[in-house]
C-alpha cells in the first residue's frame, strides 16, 4: 500500500496552498492560529469566498456544482486550509445535509437547497439531540404529524451548535410510534424563521453561546420538505453520521494545534521540561498514527479497493487527541490559561506579554473539548459498535 503522494497530487497541493494564501483574510488566519473568537461574519465570510470558487462544497461531485475531487484531493484541500489558519468549514450544510439531499432528495429539493449551501449564503443547523436523546438518537420524541400537505411539528432539540445563526435546520422527527423506535423517524427540513420556532442560547463556561435549545411549537412545515420517505429517516441519519464522524477525526487541525502547543511551551519556558516533552512526543506519535490511518483509507479508495470502514475508529482517536492537546496547552501555559474576558482581550488589555498573547482562551478551549468524545456518537457507543463488527455479537 503506497501512502506517498504522487507528483500530480503534490502539484495539486501547491495549487491549493497558493490559492488559500492569496484569498484567506489575514485577520481571520490570525484569529484561528491564536484560537481567538470567530464571529459569524468570519465564518460566513470564508464560506462565501470558498463558494465563489466552487469549493465550499469541496466534497461534492461535479453534477451538483462541486469540483469533483477524489478523496486524496479533498484531504489535501482540508490539510492546506487548516495549516494556513482557515476556519474549519461549518459542516452542517455542505458536509452533512447536502450529501443527504443529493442521495435521497428530489430533483426539486436539490435545485432549491444546494445552491444556497454551496454559495455559503444559507446557514444550516442540525436538529438531532434532544433532552434525554443524545447518543441514543432512536429515542427522539419531537413529533411531526401529517395534516394534508403539511406537518405540524412540536418538541425540542438541544445542543444545537451555532443554532443562533441558523436559517434552516434539518431535523429527525417522530412520525410513527409503531414498531421499533428506528422505524418511526423521518428527516425533515425546517425554515427557522417559521412561526413557532424559538432558539434559546446555552451559555457555556467560556461565556460563549455556542450551543442552543430549539423549540418547536405547532410549527407548520410543508410536506415537500420531507427528505425521502416518511419513517425512513433513520437510514438517512446513519448516512449523514458517517460523514460527521470522519470529520470529527480532524487530523489536519490536530497537526496545526500541535505546532501551537510547541509555541506555547517555548514561549512559557517549559519546552525543555523532560516530562512535558515526553507528553508532546507521545501526542505527536499518535497524530502521525491517526494520519496514517486516514491515508490508508485514501490509498484503498485510490486503488479501487473496498474503503476501510473505520469511521468509528477515526472518531475515537481524533476526539481523544483533541482533548489531549487542549490539556497539554493548559499545562504549558500555567496561570496564563485562566479564562479571559473576551471583550477586554480583543481590546488588547493583556499588552505585549507573550504568555497572554499565546495563551488566551485556553481554559475555554479545554472545557469545550470535553464534548468531543460525546457528540457524533459517544466513544463508548462507538467502541461497542466496533466490537460488534469485529466479533459478530
Amino acid at each position: 500500500m503506497d501512502l506517498n503522494f504522487t507528483p500530480d497530487e503534490q502539484a495539486f497541493r501547491a495549487e491549493i496552498r497558493a490559492w488559500v494564501a492569496a484569498n484567506l483574510p489575514q485577520e481571520i488566519s490570525h484569529k484561528v492560529h491564536n484560537a481567538l473568537r470567530l464571529t459569524k461574519a468570519d465564518l460566513q465570510g470564508w464560506a462565501r469566498i470558498l463558494g465563489k470558487k466552487g469549493w465550499h462544497g469541496f466534497a461534492w461531485p461535479k453534477q451538483f456544482g462541486g469540483p469533483g475531487w477524489n478523496s486524496t484531493q479533498r484531504h489535501l484541500f482540508e490539510e492546506e486550509c487548516a495549516l494556513a489558519g482557515a476556519p474549519r468549514i461549518v459542516p452542517f450544510g455542505p458536509v452533512m445535509v447536502a450529501p443527504v439531499i443529493m442521495a435521497f432528495g428530489t430533483p426539486e429539493q436539490q435545485q432549491r437547497f444546494l445552491p444556497g449551501i454551496m454559495s455559503g449564503e444559507v446557514w444550516w443547523s442540525q436538529g438531532y439531540s434532544e433532552p434525554g436523546s443524545g447518543s441514543d438518537l432512536a429515542s427522539v420524541k419531537t413529533r411531526a404529524v401529517r395534516q394534508g400537505d403539511k406537518y405540524i411539528v412540536n418538541g425540542q432539540k438541544t445542543w444545537t451548535t451555532l443554532g443562533q445563526y441558523g436559517d434552516w435546520i434539518f431535523c429527525l422527527v417522530r412520525t410513527s410510534t409503531e414498531g421499533k423506535p428506528q422505524t418511526g423517524i423521518s428527516f425533515l427540513l425546517i425554515d427557522m424563521k417559521s412561526p413557532g420556532v424559538t432558539v434559546r442560547p446555552i451559555v457555556l463556561l467560556d461565556g460563549e453561546p455556542e450551543v442552543n435549545e430549539v423549540f418547536f411549537d405547532n410549527v407548520e412545515v410543508p410536506a415537500d420538505q420531507l427528505i425521502g420517505e416518511e419513517n425512513k429517516g433513520w437510514s438517512y441519519a446513519k448516512y449523514l453520521l458517517a460523514h460527521e464522524r470522519t470529520g470529527i477525526a480532524d487530523v489536519n487541525r490536530s497537526k496545526r494545534e500541535l505546532e501551537r502547543l510547541k509555541r506555547i511551551a517555548k514561549a512559557e519556558g517549559v519546552y525543555d521540561d523532560p516530562r512535558l516533552r515526553d507528553q508532546i512526543a507521545l501526542l505527536e506519535v499518535d497524530i502521525v498514527a491517526l494520519e496514517m490511518m486516514v491515508l490508508r483509507v485514501l490509498a484503498a479508495e485510490k486503488s479501487g479497493k473496498q474503503p476501510l470502514e473505520i469511521a468509528g475508529l477515526l472518531k475515537i482517536r481524533g476526539s481523544e487527541i483533541q482533548q489531549r492537546y487542549a490539556e497539554l496547552m493548559m499545562l504549558a501555559a500555567g496561570s496564563f490559561a485562566i479564562p479571559f474576558i473576551h471583550d477586554a482581550m480583543e481590546a488588547g488589555w493583556q499588552g505585549d506579554h507573550v504568555g497572554a498573547a499565546y495563551c488566551a482562551p485556553l481554559a475555554g478551549s479545554y472545557f469545550n473539548m470535553r464534548k468531543t468524545t460525546i457528540y457524533g456518537g459517544s466513544n463508548e457507543v462507538q467502541r461497542n459498535i466496533i466490537a460488534q463488527s469485529l466479533l459478530g455479537v
